[in-house]
């Protein structure tokens, strides 16, 4: 075997700390981010909150990673695409020129180390006063549990059995169902006392009574037939005391006998089956079947916490002008942007500061945090860039859309963004991943915009999201008697030039969570 040497050249990717970082944070939702500033702010001192009153550096942050220009911040469709920007490759080459989180030996101040996100207002439309903050509005919503306690400050009870029905109303689920029998719940509190515990199972028995009499009526059940049984004892007894626009008695009567057969008699709407089990005609129980898919089988919903269905948009599309006049502004919401600046006090006490043993070391290790805390401030501005200039590129792409609706929404891949911003289908993705855009036609993700294309009598290619859009309206317009099955959906959109077969209407119908053509027959 001979050996010997050779030289060879090739090309790889050198991903960084600083790249890592970058395409991490690119990634992360809202929510997300804001916990990462949190913790980098308590792990990092040099890092800190931009204080409203600190007025910003005059050159900012302009030579940071390119960032987008103000033509892009306020797009419209008379102004040029936004100009393509560095791919991953070509950060990679900038943020090793810049030098690793382990220090360059420059400890000058640096323009990066003014505040970042300062004058996200001014730049982007001031906030008015008072406007309602979603999040607020969801906290103050009052619970299910506090609306309960408010009607049992009216009852004349014992301290033992007001305890009792307040521990019943805390043990209460989201839906309003007490999950837990009484005999487990007391034994929980009563250890291995018979006695204590025989005397706690009576107190709860008679606090559950009470808490099933307190409104939204059905609450405290312990299964839905119980939840469905006690609304209908409540409208039975309305209308036994001659109370208007109630059913008649004998419906409410087929309606009781009716929740206590097989549950998926009633998911099926057998009526031939029902009618046979419970007795009566089949009108009576058409009628009572009916009146069961009336009453609310979760009576907690209404006061589920909504703070967790809030979704604070990253990007707000503004539409003004009309006709052909119409035009829309793409620009980031002020409320989302962290305002972060390097510590000033920090970053003096290092400018043109050298030591050396164990205070050289303190001091590089400073130096190391500053590094970091400019890379951190750096590439957060860089996420906030990307998200603006491809939901800019959306706009553009989908402009008929935002005119007229997801009726006029066209096929879209990521390819197509990535192609036209000079950036990686992989980067479109993490960009469009749990990011939100608030629209005149309500709140979507950037991946909503996205969809395959299906193909048409003319040649071209229709949206995924817009034939669903299509199937919706056909529902919406069918004959409550006589509703379309897939088959005549697939049918009606090949009328409109759309070919789309039957198991594909259904994917699409069961993604719209459209029951099925039996179940929407009107009784």
């Amino acid at each position: 075997m001979k050996q010997g040497l050779s030289l060879r050249v090739s090309q790889h990717l050198a991903l960084t700390p600083q790249l890592q970082q970058s395409i991490r944070l690119l990634q992360l939702s809202t929510l997300e981010l804001n916990q990462e500033v949190e913790q980098l702010l308590d792990e990092n001192p040099v890092l800190e909150r931009a204080d409203d009153s600190v007025e910003r550096e005059a050159h900012g942050l302009e030579r940071a990673d390119t960032p987008v220009a103000q033509d892009e911040a306020d797009y419209e469709y008379s102004s040029t695409p936004a100009s393509e920007g560095p791919d991953e490759t070509a950060a990679v080459t900038s943020l090793e020129s810049e030098g690793s989180w382990e220090g360059d030996g420059s400890v000058d101040m640096s323009p990066d180390d003014s505040e970042w996100g300062g004058d996200a207002p001014a730049r982007n439309g001031a906030r008015e006063d008072d406007e309602a903050d979603a999040t607020e509005l969801a906290r103050s919503q009052e619970s299910l549990q506090d609306f309960l306690k408010r009607q049992a400050l009216s009852l004349r009870l014992s301290a033992e059995d007001s305890a009792a029905l307040q521990f019943l109303i805390e043990s209460l689920n989201e839906d309003g169902y007490l999950e837990d029998p009484i005999e487990e719940l007391a034994r929980s509190l009563t250890g291995e006392d018979p006695e204590h515990e025989e005397a706690m199972i009576a107190h709860f028995a008679l606090a559950l009574r009470l808490l099933q009499s307190l409104e939204p009526t059905g609450v405290g059940a312990r299964n839905m037939a119980e939840c469905l049984r006690l609304q209908l004892l409540a409208l039975q007894a309305d209308a036994m005391r001659g109370a208007a626009s109630l059913p008649e008695p004998a419906v409410v009567a087929q309606a009781l006998r009716m929740i206590e057969q097989p549950p998926e008699l009633l998911a099926r709407r057998d009526l031939r089956k029902l009618a046979q089990l419970c007795g009566g005609s089949e009108a009576l129980t058409r009628e009572a079947l009916g009146l069961v898919a009336r009453l609310e089988p979760k009576p907690g919903r209404r006061f589920v916490n909504v703070e967790r269905n809030v979704i604070v948009p990253d990007v707000l599309v503004l539409r003004s002008g009309s006709g052909a006049q119409t035009r829309f502004r793409v620009q980031l919401n002020p409320d989302i942007m962290p305002r972060l600046r390097v510590h000033d006090i920090y970053a003096n006490a290092l400018k043109g500061h050298k030591a050396g043993g164990r205070e050289g070391d303190n001091y590089a290790a400073l130096q190391q945090r500053l590094q970091e805390a400019r890379w951190f401030i750096k590439n957060i501005q860089q996420r906030f860039d990307t998200i603006l200039r491809v939901s800019s590129a959306i706009v553009e792409r989908q402009k008929n859309f935002f005119m007229h609706g997801e009726l006029a929404m066209r096929p879209l891949v990521l390819r197509e963004i990535a192609d036209e911003l000079g950036l990686h289908e992989s980067t479109i993705s993490r960009v469009t991943t749990a990011k939100y855009m608030s629209t005149p036609f309500g709140t979507y993700e950037l991946k909503y915009f996205f969809g395959s294309g299906l193909g048409t009598e003319s040649g071209g290619n229709a949206s995924s999201t817009a034939v669903r859009a299509l199937i919706k309206q056909f529902v919406n317009a069918e004959n409550a008697k006589k509703p379309l099955s897939d088959s005549q959906l697939s049918e009606m959109l090949k009328e409109q030039g759309i070919e789309c077969a039957r198991r594909t209407v259904a994917k699409y119908r069961e993604a719209l969570k459209i029951a099925p053509a039996n179940l929407r027959k009107a009784l």
